[in-house]
């Protein structure tokens, strides 16, 4: 992971509303649900930075509970799974002969988000260093590191789409406790900047 610079929650707060307006319209707009997690973030730990992920970096992120959007089948367990653990769920269940039929079928909302974000645009991730307050966020057994607070879909389809190859970088912006950094193997490259990942401003329901 690269970081590129702090920057204030105001900016952090716009960047998301302008990419996932709570009034958008979808049939399963959680982004209120998002943008509480950033801000539990925010009351939690208080600052932020933008940086850039490598696909080793977003494959370790921990997702919180999820429930497939309603459907049949728990896609993230309340003890919480990596994007790479999900995704190899994800695979397991997407096949027809899968047990309790494909994902497609037991959860027909969440697998068309993951099929609509498998070619859109790189747009930024949102994270945190610690588990957040929220039912999502109280079974978790991984409670540090890169934990997801905003963009579960679009990194799981990013990864099972082939995307998330070694020279992918993907914008997200971290929340962290000033003075508890995780800086292991960590680059600081304080103000550099990228073209990677400006789709955001062409807006998504959450994703």
């Amino acid at each position: 992971m690269r970081v590129i610079a702090a920057v204030p929650f105001a900016s952090v707060l716009d960047t998301f509303a302008r990419a996932h307006p709570l009034d958008r319209a979808h049939e399963a707009n959680t982004n209120d649900e998002a943008e509480e997690h950033i801000r539990n973030a925010e009351l939690s730990l208080g600052s932020w930075r933008r940086v850039l992920l490598d696909r080793d970096d977003l494959l370790r992120v921990v997702l919180p509970w999820h429930l497939g959007e309603g459907g049949e089948r728990e896609l993230i367990p309340q003890s919480g799974l990596t994007v790479a653990e999900a995704a190899a769920r994800l695979d397991a269940v997407a096949r027809p002969d899968a047990a309790g039929g494909a994902y497609a079928r037991t959860n027909p909302v969440c697998a068309r988000k993951l099929d609509g974000l498998a070619t859109a645009p790189f747009t930024p991730l949102f994270l945190s260093t610690r588990a957040v307050p929220g039912i999502d966020y109280a079974g978790l057994v991984v409670r540090e590191g890169l934990i997801h607070l905003d963009g579960l879909h679009r990194a799981l389809a990013w990864e099972r789409a082939g995307r998330l190859t070694a020279g992918t970088r993907i914008e997200a912006f971290l929340a962290y406790e000033e003075g508890r950094e995780h800086e292991e193997g960590r680059e600081h490259e304080e103000g550099q900047e990228h073209s990677e990942g400006r789709g955001y401003e062409e807006g998504l329901a959450h994703q």
